[in-house]
């Protein structure tokens, strides 16, 4: 039996002030194991809101059984403890059948110095032998959440039955807004599909010249819904049959249902913390008919649920990155921080502005 141990956390102490926090874990229980943190990668698009006092928790209650927030009844206040959500780990300890020390996993538990996990309630993804251990950041949550948006897209374009991921795009091309980490993955999940072109757009030339070394067509968004409208066309109608929009911007959403060709559907990945004020429901969206579908992790589409869970799309991530991975990490992380470093790139961030795409601690390792 193990010792107890000390687990540091890196949160928000307050709007604006990342911190470390921290608190002692005591040992494994019967069918747990005890992790220690390799990498656990940021993400931007949702911590950020947290330091910035942005985040709809902040201001809200979730109704989980209405499906709506409940204004004015926070959720989450300050300070916040935890962030994070895409972390690789070794085993130390295991109590848990199928778990042997020494072991690499994919998981989900916030920045944290070590985690005590159930396999039987969380999800855990051993890494093949010999796989980059910071590639297995993305394994358990953002692969899953580009998965599943390919998943969705099948969803519209063959129905019920999805044979394999991406099955739909296979031969058609492929649009996607945005060029952050989700919107890459989506991108190079529709090229293994056999897409016939995929273009990625994005107004960053930083982030489409990454595009451009990953193989794939990168553009601005009025570049982009214009190409889809002058190259893509078949019995008449002009444009695309979906649109992978991964921006958290109203404009980029706008530009996604212009690319789209009549009766086409917009599968959403972006968080729109900040709202929508620019969107332009009574333009395109009106006059083409067009459709806008959420696609988030907790939910596949209806009827695929059985076949098409998270696992399944956390090793749909795993064959990706084992076949591309050296490339991903060479174009896609583009700062390795050391993990008593956090705090201070944090406000580097906020304060500076610098460009950058996936930013990973290094905990342990």
């Amino acid at each position: 039996m193990s010792e107890p141990r000390h687990i540091r956390s890196l949160g928000i102490e307050r709007p604006g002030h990342p911190f470390f926090f921290s608190y002692d874990e005591g040992p494994p229980g019967e069918g747990q194991v005890r992790l220690e943190t390799l990498f656990t990668g940021f993400s931007a698009g949702t911590e950020l809101t947290f330091l910035k006092n942005t985040n709809p928790y902040l201001h809200a209650r979730w109704d989980g059984g209405r499906g709506v927030f409940v204004a004015g009844e926070p959720a989450q206040r300050f300070p916040v403890p935890f962030l994070g959500y895409m972390e690789c780990a070794r085993v130390t300890e295991s109590r848990a059948e199928g778990f042997a020390p020494g072991d690499v996993v994919a998981t989900t538990y916030a920045h944290k110095t070590g985690h005590t996990a159930d396999p039987f309630h969380d999800l855990l993804v051993t890494l093949p032998p010999g796989m980059d251990p910071l590639l297995g950041i993305w394994v358990a949550q953002m692969g899953p959440i580009a998965a599943n948006g390919i998943l969705h897209a099948d969803a519209e374009l063959l129905g019920p039955v999805v044979p394999s991921l991406g099955a739909g795009l296979a031969g058609r091309p492929a649009l996607v807004i945005g060029a952050g980490i989700v919107g890459f993955l989506t991108a190079l999940f529709a090229r293994r599909a056999g897409a016939a072109e995929v273009v990625i757009a994005d107004p960053s030339p930083f982030r489409r010249l990454r595009a451009e070394s990953l193989g794939l067509t990168a553009m601005t968004e009025e570049q982009a819904w214009q190409h889809a409208k002058a190259r893509w066309h078949s019995g008449g109608e002009r444009g695309a049959e979906v649109v992978f929009q991964t921006r958290a911007d109203s404009a980029s959403l706008h530009a996604a249902m212009r690319a789209l060709r009549p009766q086409g559907t917009v599968i959403d990945l972006a968080f729109y913390q900040g709202g929508a004020d620019r969107l332009r429901l009574g333009e395109e969206f009106h006059h083409n008919g067009l459709g806008l579908r959420c696609a988030q992790i907790s939910r596949v589409p209806r009827g695929l649920g059985t076949l098409w869970d998270r696992r399944r799309l956390a090793q749909e991530t795993v064959a990706l990155l084992l076949e591309r991975g050296a490339e991903l990490r060479a174009q896609l992380v583009t700062h390795i921080v050391p993990f008593d470093e956090a705090p201070a790139f944090l406000r580097h961030l906020v304060a500076d502005r610098p460009e950058f795409l996936q930013v990973v601690f290094r905990v342990a390792g």
